[in-house]
């Protein structure tokens, strides 16, 4: 492929690292909102070093370390990644790269959905559907920081186990439980005040049901592969709201409030809060088989090309 071309505004990146993310196996399948034409290179987010500035670049140097998330939604699992300098961020001290591609896009997607989205108060109930993936496990953790009772939701003991070591309060297992009763006894009927959903289908029908008053159901992704509507008497019965989250345009529209959301994440990693947990690196030739592997849903926490 030929290189990338530079914009203005635009930094170029030599890869170090890239995270294997759900919407990349959609975008592959041309099941995503974004749908480039062949050929292209997959991969949204990456790590690495900035090797080359646009000419209204102001805010990095060639040397520097950065994270990035890519504003044409594709092109990051190459040698090379040119985006615009507002969806990069430096790359916090102690961090290293395979660790940045797993921090940047989860943990930025979910403080901004728990924080400007689902504006989660201390002590109100967080309940995250799809808890041992990326988005879930980054949420236990903010949601935690943030004062909250989480409530994790995931299929079997491992991904279950992941969840409680990451800071989860209570634990369902919606491969032995019924999810929507067992929503209600862990609230004791009181109902879901916010809810972080990667999930979709029948998890979001459940966690529909079992609301709170004045609750806010996040909606993050589809990983069920199926895309579900809500039943809008439940809103006017119960008075919540379903919240979409899409940090990608978020990333790109509101500059100054994402730094300032990076910020306070770097401190909470300093601080030991934030644990991303990448379970598996691959290297870059083997992009297919990390795809297959995020395809299957068995995969807890993020899943990681590198290159040498």
């Amino acid at each position: 492929m030929p290189r990338p071309r530079l914009g203005d505004t635009d930094i170029r990146i030599d890869v170090r690292a890239a995270s294997v993310n759900f919407p990349d196996t959609l975008i592959v399948e041309g099941k995503y909102q974004v749908q480039p034409e062949l050929p292209f290179t997959p991969g949204f987010e990456v790590a690495g070093v900035v090797s080359e500035v646009g000419s209204g670049v102001t805010e990095y140097e060639v040397g520097q370390k950065v994270m990035a998330l890519l504003g044409a939604g594709y092109g990051g699992f190459a040698e090379e990644a040119v985006t615009d300098q507002h969806t990069a961020e430096l790359i916090p001290e102690g961090m290293d790269y395979t660790t940045a591609t797993a921090f940047y896009s989860c943990y930025g997607t979910s403080f901004h959905a728990l924080v400007q989205r689902g504006q989660l108060r201390a002590g109100e109930t967080l309940l995250v559907l799809g808890a041992a993936g990326g988005i879930g496990l980054a949420s236990i953790e903010i949601g935690k920081a943030l004062g909250a009772h989480v409530i994790a939701a995931a299929g079997g003991p491992d991904k279950l186990a992941m969840a409680k070591a990451h800071g989860a309060d209570e634990l369902i297992d919606y491969r032995k439980q019924d999810l929507r009763e067992a929503i209600r006894d862990a609230t004791r009927g009181k109902g879901v005040d916010v809810c972080v959903d990667a999930v979709g289908g029948d998890a979001f029908h459940a966690a529909s049901r079992e609301m709170a008053q004045g609750g806010r159901l996040l909606v993050v992704g589809f990983a069920s592969g199926s895309i579900p509507s809500v039943a809008v008497n439940l809103l006017l019965l119960k008075g919540y709201s379903v919240v979409g989250v899409y940090w990608n345009t978020f990333v790109q529209s509101n500059t100054e409030e994402k730094a300032r959301n990076s910020r306070e994440l770097a401190r909470l990693f300093a601080a030991g809060k934030l644990q991303p947990l990448v379970s598996n690196t691959f290297p870059m030739h083997a992009v297919a088989e990390a795809l297959k592997a995020i395809h299957t849903r068995e995969v807890i926490g993020k899943l990681v090309l590198t290159v040498p």
